[in-house]
This record gives C-alpha cells, structure tokens and sequence, in this order.
C-alpha cells in the first residue's frame, strides 16, 4: 500500500516536473514565444532550479542546457524510485542503464508533448484561432509540420499534415522507441 502512494505521488509530482522542464528545454530550441500566460507559468515552476544551476552550467549553443540536464537528473530520480517502490533488488546500482533509460523517457516526453501541442493547436484551429495560447502551439509544430505539408497537400481548406504526424509519432513511439525501451530493460 505504501509503495502504491509513492507510486502515485511520483507520477503527479516528480514526473510532470520532469515533464515541465523538458518543455522550457524545447520551447527555447524551437524559440518560443514565452511572454504569455503558459510561457510564464512555465517559468514560474521551474526558474527556482534552473536559474541557480545555470551559473555553473553552460549553454551549449542556443540549447538550454541547464533544462536539460535537469529533466534527466528528475527523470533519473523518478525511475529510480519507481524501481525502488516495485522491489528492484539493488545489489548493484545500474547507472549506466538507469541513465540510458531516462534519456529514452525524455524522448517518449517529448513525442508526447509535440502531440499535444499538435492537438491543441487543430482544436484552436476550429475553436479560437486567435487565443494567446495559438502562437504557442504553432511555434512548437511548425518545424515539424513544414516537411510534412511538403508531401501531404491540403485538401480543400482541410490540412491533414497534423493527422500525418500523429500517426508518424505514434510509430515513432512504437517502433524505434519500443526496441530502445527493451535494449535498457536489459541493461536494468
């Protein structure tokens, strides 16, 4: 009973966290615009970490590093405790694997913020296209949109290329990110 309130309390704290700090990582390397409400919630939640850690970790680039590393180290802590709540007998610590691991969850992350963005942003399309939140999502997708409209015209007034890429991100979580999350299952 206990391991299952960690449980529940990991997945509504500590990942959604993990979660957030993977969206300001994108949001900067796709340039978001983040003078808005969601931009600055955003930032809000998450400026207490990065902000003091970003004296003592560079930017690579135009990457948010510090976000970055960040969402791995709480991602890192997360399936850590997940496997400590399942009974993972630690006779050796696996952190070579358990790192691995995170990195394949923030790319699982971040396939599923970039469909909910693409969601929000058809919703918006029918409902309120000029909602603040508009800008947003369409700075999110468009870079990945562009190459698909490129091959998937409009038909009519009706743009299916957002259709495309949900179902090219859901193979993308079936496929490759399938055969990475059993590659580290192994390494655990």
């Amino acid at each position: 009973m206990l391991s299952q309130v960690v449980s529940f309390l990991l997945d509504v704290l500590v990942q959604p966290f993990a979660a957030l700090l993977l969206l300001r990582f994108h949001a900067v390397w796709l340039r978001v615009p983040m003078r808005n409400a969601i931009g600055e919630f955003v930032m809000a939640l998450s400026d207490f970490a990065v902000l003091r850690l970003r004296r003592y970790i560079p930017a690579i680039g135009k990457l948010d590093t510090t976000s970055f590393l960040l969402a791995l180290l709480v991602e890192a802590f997360y399936l850590t405790l997940q496997l400590w709540t399942q009974g993972y007998p630690y006779t050796v610590f696996p952190f070579a694997g358990l790192l691995v691991w995170a990195l394949v969850k923030l790319m699982v992350l971040s396939i599923y913020l970039l469909m909910m963005m693409l969601f929000v942003q058809a919703v918006l399309s029918w409902v309120n296209p000029h909602s603040p939140l508009a800008p947003v999502a369409a700075s999110f997708t468009q870079r990945f949109l562009a190459p698909v409209r490129r091959i998937v015209p409009m038909v009519g007034s009706i743009d299916f290329s957002v259709l495309a890429l949900l179902i090219i991100c859901q193979l993308l979580l079936i496929v490759p990110i399938g055969w990475l999350e059993h590659i580290v299952s192994r390494m655990l």
